[in-house]
């Protein structure tokens, strides 16, 4: 580790002109001869040797070894900047060619459907259509089969793929399978036979099968799917897109969440992230997320507190709109609650069975989850625990952020069966213009 240094020297002048001319050096002065103690003579010119030896290795190992880690360093911070959604991609091609078993060929779902017959069309979302279809094993399953024309990819059929298969909980749709073969994009879930919340919901007719007792159930069911996917699972997912139309009633009424097609892969210390495409529902979607891109768990806490409204009033957030100062339900209900009158909020159909203390907390409950400030909005698991303990002491909500609905207008086109690319006219932010892809 010590200093050292190479010293060269000649006693008379270089020229090329004599190249050829040898020139005969001086003798060289007799070393001058320091006593030095029996047997050290050897050891002085070993130990110059390796103290020159030493300095070498060292001054070329600890540059390399530096660099080696400088280049480590930056190679680790780029891994964990990366965008979650790339990550998600690379481990989704991964975990889809690992898992063989869940691998259908596109002969057997046609045979399962009679080849996506009308007669077993179930519906049809933003993305594709649903077919209801029965393998040769006689279990009856629900084709997903996506849209050619639809604005979901190979990405967002990976995403929900992979995520889906990797989800078990009583609340969330299970994945049987899949089957992508050339541009056909195909997912194979269970069966669930009472189609989707909002076909009970929003009809007049088969709303009064939905009492307050079961609509408390499928809060609560709902409730803890979400806290699922937020923290129980192994994976944090944000979905992206609750929303009635999502949530699936199996044949004893259960709620079950479906469709993770925009559903994002968490960090397990992230808690934002920021994106320029603004995925989901006119009305479902947080202020923040809407004009800034903002996206967390609390969005989808908002999207929750949006749902619960609509569950209790049996009106859809979207298509709401009184003259008296209430633009949409979330407007609604607040007026109500201000007032004093929460339990006017509660759908007429079932008027007659509800538990007023049940809908007065639920009203509650939704109103904190619509704040406008995402840190006032509570988490899934304090949830939770407001919807099964009456001891609990709710804080007070304040008057919630205008949804998205409302501050651009009236949307002309049912965003529940139509996936659309709109333009806004402006946005808070003068500079720029947002695109908007809503479902």
């Amino acid at each position: 580790m010590r200093p050292s240094c190479f010293l060269r020297w000649d006693l008379y002048t270089y020229s090329k002109a004599f190249d050829n001319i040898t020139v005969a050096s001086p003798p060289p002065k007799p070393p001058v001869t320091v006593p030095q103690p029996a047997g050290d003579q050897n050891n002085s010119t070993d130990n110059d040797n390796k103290g020159i030896s030493a300095g070498v290795v060292v001054a070329i190992t600890v540059p390399t070894v530096m660099a080696v880690l400088i280049l480590l360093v930056v190679g680790f911070i780029i891994f964990r900047r990366r965008k979650p959604y790339q990550r998600a991609e690379i481990e989704s091609e991964s975990d889809i060619s690992s898992t063989d078993s869940l691998v259908y060929d596109f002969k057997t779902i046609e045979a399962a459907t009679n080849k996506f017959s009308m007669s077993n069309k179930l519906g049809e979302g933003g993305f594709g259509a649903v077919y209801k279809g029965k393998l040769s094993n006689g279990t009856e399953v629900a084709v997903k089969r996506l849209s050619k024309k639809s604005g979901q990819g190979t990405r967002e059929f990976r995403n929900e793929a992979v995520l889906v298969s990797k989800l078990q909980h009583r609340n969330l749709v299970r994945l049987l399978g899949f089957c992508l073969e050339g541009e056909e994009k195909i997912l194979i879930y269970e069966f669930v036979p009472n189609k989707s919340l909002d076909f009970f919901l929003f009809d007049p007719v088969k709303q009064s099968q939905l009492d307050w007792t079961l609509r408390y159930k499928i809060i609560g069911g709902i409730a803890r799917g979400v806290l699922y996917l937020h923290q129980d699972s192994r994976l944090t997912i944000i979905h992206r897109d609750l929303k009635a139309s999502n949530i699936l009633l199996d044949a004893n009424m259960n709620p079950k969440i479906s469709d993770f097609g925009l559903a994002t892969i968490f960090r397990m210390e992230q808690t934002q992230e920021n994106t320029s495409r603004i995925v989901g529902t006119y009305g479902y979607m947080s202020p923040e997320y809407a004009m800034h891109g903002q996206y967390s768990m609390k969005s989808d806490i908002y999207s929750f507190g949006v749902l619960v409204l609509e569950i209790i009033s049996g009106k859809k957030n979207s298509s709401f709109y009184q003259t008296d100062e209430a633009h949409d339900l979330v407007s609604y209900a607040w007026r109500l609650w201000s007032n004093g009158t929460p339990s006017e909020l509660v759908d007429p159909a079932i008027a007659d069975s509800f538990q007023r203390n049940e809908v007065v907390r639920c009203v509650h409950i939704g109103l904190l989850c619509v704040q406008e400030d995402p840190s006032e909005r509570p988490t899934l698991s304090s949830i939770v625990m407001m919807l099964t303990s009456n001891t609990m002491t709710l804080p007070v909500p304040r008057q919630p952020g205008l949804s998205f609905q409302s501050r651009i207008g009236k949307d002309p086109l049912d965003t529940d069966q139509f996936s659309t690319t709109r333009s806004l006219i402006g946005s808070v932010d003068d500079a720029s213009i947002t695109d908007l892809y809503p479902r």
